[in-house]
């Protein structure tokens, strides 16, 4: 259980020790029979290296490894050196034993905590150390009571908040804002979470869905800090806060000097450096997609790939692409703010994650979050503000309002960051203030400068940003659609996410067929590897059971496979997210499972479970299916957004599936492939095979969440009460049923339309402006739409 350690702490570390050092000469790790060629771990006139140096020098270390690392630098033998650190040598706080990885979240009180006070708390109460928000929507959608009614009991350890729910970090703003948050909705910042548990096979066999608990552990849980990780190609990197802040490339090679390290074997750091600011360039976005590549896969998406089974096209080597995450990629179009920005002709690079997700976003605020909307901070408008207000005349918790009041007046801006000090991120000038999170903490790195907002990024370049305000009073409108959609329809900006229109594309992966295989092959048991596990078998140095290299982790029972129905990338469902506002929705867990148990037995085959606490919540009789339509960001916003056509006249996009829900009907029933009569449909072979396996709750097809009538059909979201598809009144105003019908009906009755049309066709510009000038015809001769139906 994670103990609160609240202490202040000096940056300059064991100065207490004084005398400790004289029982060592010099030395160190960087000689010649050891880690010669190591480069520091920050720049020589970084103030943190010129800190660790001084402080290593103290005792007995000039390179100051000890101070991270820990064991003995006097020693002349890698067993010696590796093997603790000597009593005299020890330091409080400090290293107790020799890390491999000084970052492991188990041991990292002792090293990075020792000068970053609260983030290594903050982060183990995290999501990205949790995975709370993962496991309770995975499970719903298998049909686990415990995680109905959006109860969040299950992390992947034990872990409690023993000090009170008042965030550890943020402004009093914040910290206010929060507290009512979680007043609202206490169920998704819960106080303590026990581990996932274990399932054994008797169990299974009794109740088959608790499989859902080893497809957990084996294949969705790897991607925590407290593990170090898949060794796969994309999938390396460092455990706590080096899975971050310390890199590893794609194929995993070391390029650094270090003779020790092996330039041959992949798995190893790119280089011997810890990257956070713009002093070291930032961390790159390929870091994050490290684990952010399945789930939302808001990493991947971001850079513009979306998983596809082919890996066309062939290299010149007559190839298919290398698997990636062991998955096959294909382009789509990256989000415009990863996209390479131009001004004046001369290029710049695009966004980093860091550069709007901040330290709560990432390291929590010392709270356990149960969803990922719990945690994170950011709102489009805290940047781009409103065509009518700027970012700062904004109330705190616009955008975020998960239905509650806001509070009245604007939220200003900060003259301070919300960390001072210049060991904590970079020092940017605050000029006219630092903007301001929907929920009330400084962005350190985006400023006012008069009614201008400039963006610092940790890549070393500044960005204007786009201001709405601006663009409107300035009369700067690209396309006058923008206008229409940002300004004249005000509904939109008060109901909408920007990126429901911005988003044009989202990874949908229809259909997640799983099955869990517990039958021994060839004679002997199955297995896979076990996050949950592996991770909580925690060592003194902070290594885990997987973190060796070739190690492969503690394994449990069971085989899994998955696959899919279809895919697409285009025109996103919409619905309606946890914090109340038009969203887009992408499927997320939509689990079809088959359980096959040790003696070869199918148990369940092709079940989906079903979801009463949606019915409850939604107040329908109609039970909804377990399998989720799941509201997202998914960071693929681009300049030119969705056309209004696109959505209003798709009945895709309102929930009502593909075809308007006309395909995919038969998905219920085997579907056999073989000589029939063709008046009564029987097969007329004796011996036939089933081509296509009957679902047999699937009545409709993977993309449809709703009926025309506002009947849910299936989930939509599983960790808000608010997330929900369009009722049938908000459907009826969306499709606009008919629009282009109103004239068009008409074309049969030649006489009248020969009256209002010519010969040939007219190009969409053309349109526009015809359909313009009969609506000032109609305000010219007082004609009003409510005069008509009369």
């Amino acid at each position: 259980m994670f103990k609160l350690r609240l202490r202040i702490l000096p940056v300059v570390i064991g100065l207490c020790l004084a005398g400790a050092a004289t029982a060592y000469g010099a030395g160190g790790c960087s000689t010649t029979e050891c880690h010669e060629g190591i480069a520091n771990i920050k720049p020589d006139d970084h103030e943190m290296m010129r800190t660790i140096k001084m402080n290593g020098s103290q005792h007995g270390d000039p390179d100051g490894c000890v101070m991270c690392h820990g064991g003995n630098p006097k020693a002349t033998k890698k067993e010696e050196a590796h093997k603790g650190v000597p009593p005299t040598l020890r330091i409080a706080p400090g290293p107790k034993d020799y890390y491999p990885d000084p970052g492991s979240i188990w041991i990292a009180d002792n090293s990075c905590g020792a000068c970053h006070p609260s983030y290594v708390y903050r982060s183990k109460l995290g999501l990205m150390n949790t995975e709370a928000g993962k496991i309770q929507g995975n499970l719903v959608t298998w049909g686990f009571e415990e995680v109905q009614d959006y109860n969040v009991p299950w992390g992947n350890y034990e872990t409690e908040d023993i000090d009170t729910q008042e965030p550890l970090s943020g402004t009093p703003a914040y910290k206010e804002y929060m507290q009512n948050q979680i007043a609202m909705y206490p169920k998704q910042y819960p106080k303590k979470l026990d581990k996932i548990p274990n399932v054994t096979m008797d169990e299974v066999n009794a109740d088959p869905k608790k499989a859902g608990i080893t497809y957990q552990r084996h294949d969705c849980q790897r991607c925590h800090i407290g593990v170090r990780g898949r060794e796969r190609r994309g999938d390396f990197r460092g455990m706590g806060c080096s899975a971050c802040h310390v890199l590893y490339g794609t194929d995993g090679y070391y390029m650094g000097d270090d003779k020790t390290i092996s330039k041959e074997k992949p798995g190893h750091l790119l280089k011997h450096q810890i990257v956070a600011t713009r002093k070291t360039g930032g961390i790159p976005v390929e870091a994050c997609s490290s684990c952010h590549n399945r789930g939302k896969r808001i990493g991947v998406s971001f850079q513009g790939l979306m998983e596809f089974p082919y890996g066309s096209p062939y290299n010149a080597q007559g190839k298919k692409q290398p698997k990636l995450h062991t998955k096959n990629y294909l382009f789509v179009s990256d989000d415009l703010h990863h996209q390479q920005q131009s001004r004046d002709g001369n290029p710049k690079g695009g966004l980093l994650c860091q550069d709007c997700h901040t330290s709560i976003d990432m390291h929590g605020d010392g709270n356990i979050h149960g969803t990922t909307l719990a945690q994170v901070e950011i709102e489009c408008a805290d940047c781009h503000g409103l065509t009518d207000k700027y970012p700062w005349d904004l109330p705190v918790g616009y955008g975020d309002e998960f239905g509650k009041d806001l509070a009245d007046g604007p939220r200003g801006v900060a003259m301070e960051r919300l960390v001072p000090g210049k060991q904590f991120g970079y020092p940017y000038e605050a000029e006219d203030g630092f903007l301001l999170t929907a929920r009330g903490n400084p962005i350190g790195n985006v400023i006012r400068r008069g009614n201008k907002i400039i963006l610092h990024s940790a890549t070393g370049n500044d960005f204007e940003v786009p201001v709405l305000k601006n663009l409107r009073d300035e009369k700067k409108w690209k396309d006058p659609s923008a206008e229409v959609a940002m300004n004249s329809v005000a509904k939109h900006m008060d109901k909408l996410e920007c990126y429901s229109c911005h988003a044009s594309w989202a990874p949908q992966c229809y259909g997640c067929h799983v099955q869990v295989n517990y039958k021994p092959k060839d004679g002997k048991p199955v297995s896979g590897t076990d996050w949950v596990a592996s991770g909580n078998a925690q060592k003194p140095n902070g290594q885990t059971a997987e973190s060796v290299l070739g190690s492969g982790g503690i394994k449990s029972p069971g085989k899994i496979s998955e696959t899919r129905s279809y895919l697409r990338w285009e025109d996103p469902v919409l619905g309606i997210s946890g914090e109340g506002r038009v969203t887009p929705l992408m499927p997320g867990c939509q689990v079809n499972y088959t359980i096959i148990n040790d003696k070869g037995e199918t148990l369940v085959n092709n079940e989906i479970a079903e979801n009463v606490g949606e019915a409850k919540q939604l107040g329908q009789e109609h039970i909804p299916l377990a399998i989720d339509m799941a509201p997202v960001q998914p960071h693929t916003a681009q300049r030119q957004a969705r056309t209004c056509e696109s959505c209003h006249t798709n009945p895709k996009v309102a929930g009502l599936g593909l075809g308007n829900g006309t395909f995919g009907l038969r998905q219920a029933e085997n579907i056999v492939m073989d000589l029939m009569d063709a008046t009564t449909r029987e097969i007329i072979p004796a011996k036939y095979s089933v081509q296509i396996a009957a679902i047999p709750k699937l009545t409709f097809d993977w993309s449809q969440i709703v009926t025309r009538e506002g009947k849910q059909l299936a989930t939509v979201g599983t960790h808000w009460p608010m997330s929900r598809a369009f009722n049938k009144q908000e459907i009826d105003n969306f499709m606009r049923a008919g629009t282009c019908m109103g004239c068009h009906q008409n074309m049969s009755e030649a006489e009248l339309w020969t009256k209002v049309s010519k010969e040939g066709t007219i190009d969409a510009k053309s349109h526009l402006e015809l359909m313009n000038k009969m609506i000032k015809y109609m305000a010219e001769q007082g004609i009003k739409p409510a005069d008509l139906k009369n």
